[in-house]
């Protein structure tokens, strides 16, 4: 009896690890509503995908130590200094541990676009990237549009531009 009620615990125990595990890997589908995303940035400033309806908006996952990540930074960077002023937002999510702030917000300062770290959102209903980076575009009525990662090509001018420029051409939302 006790032996079965063991198995039991167990295999309650290694459910909750299974379902937990496949909630972090969770990201956003394209074609389907943006899930919440809330974050303090590193200015302190709060980040509120919700809150930017009527904007088209990039959600970008990156850390430090990724080299494609700090490769695609440069893009990302111009391509928000360029289009910002036509309604795109920004946010740079570092998945880096809390311990690495200082060496995120030293990378960070070199941007244009807010950053922020990813552990600190609360709510991030795009979970925990399997991959890095991963960028999402946004619409301006809160649909995911584009999901791009390094083994589909990732971030690049032209595909940015495809996707964004006729988001931004749209009228915004009411």
């Amino acid at each position: 009896m006790r032996v079965s009620r063991s198995i039991a615990l167990l295999a309650g125990v290694l459910a909750l690890m299974v379902g937990a595990g496949t909630a972090a890997f969770a990201g956003a589908d394209v074609g389907q509503p943006a899930p919440a995303l809330v974050v303090p940035q590193l200015d302190g400033a709060v980040f509120d995908l919700g809150a930017l309806r009527g904007k088209v908006v990039i959600v970008n996952f990156w850390a430090t130590w990724c080299p494609p990540c700090r490769q695609e930074m440069p893009v990302l960077d111009a391509f928000y200094r360029r289009y910002h002023s036509q309604g795109l937002e920004m946010i740079g999510l570092s998945t880096d541990r809390a311990r690495d702030r200082d060496a995120v917000v030293a990378l960070a300062q070199g941007l244009s676009y807010p950053a922020a770290m990813m552990h600190a959102a609360r709510p991030n209903g795009f979970g925990t990237p399997d991959l890095l980076p991963v960028t999402y575009v946004v619409d301006r009525s809160g649909v995911v549009q584009a999901r791009f990662r390094p083994d589909d090509a990732g971030v690049t001018e032209d595909r940015l531009a495809a996707v964004v420029l006729p988001l931004l051409a749209e009228a915004p939302v009411e």
